[in-house]
């Protein structure tokens, strides 16, 4: 009877153990962060070749340390273009800001627009912030006469 328990004992132990343990296994993978945004949507106007910079905060949701490799991209029909990956680690819900330097390439079409994507290990989230490509050149009128 005593060996009976004792093995029922050892049985359920390694159960639980097991259970436990693939528990972990199955929430270790996931990646909790969230991206902010001050303004969380907008238009941009660039004319091609003008500078731009865009700056996210992400946040750790989960519950342990992250890292993460992270880049963005404005993509369009028309003209698209690719920041350098970066790369940022975070412990448990605290943020962390990256800033992207970008221009908008001379051969984008007036008119034309791209959006925002960040991605991020493997995956991609589709902000709604857009760069609308303006004339480069402008005419205005300085001075006129009648005589």
């Amino acid at each position: 009877m005593k060996k009976n328990i004792f093995i029922v004992g050892i049985v359920s132990s390694f159960l639980i153990l097991s259970l436990i343990l693939s528990n972990a296994s199955l929430t270790q993978g996931k990646e909790h962060f969230e991206i902010e945004c001050i303004q969380q949507s907008g238009v941009v106007d660039k004319a091609p070749g003008e500078e731009f910079t865009v700056k996210i905060t992400f946040r750790n949701t989960g519950k342990t340390v992250g890292s993460w490799n992270i880049n963005i991209a404005f993509e369009g029909e028309n003209w698209s273009w690719a920041g350098v990956a970066q790369h940022l680690t975070l412990k448990p819900h605290h943020r962390g800001t990256l800033t992207w330097k970008g221009e908008v390439p001379e051969n984008a079409p007036a008119r034309s627009i791209a959006r925002l994507i960040v991605y991020f290990n493997g995956k991609f989230v589709r902000l709604d912030w857009w760069i609308r490509v303006t004339e480069a050149a402008e005419l205005s009128i300085v001075s006129s006469t009648v005589k």
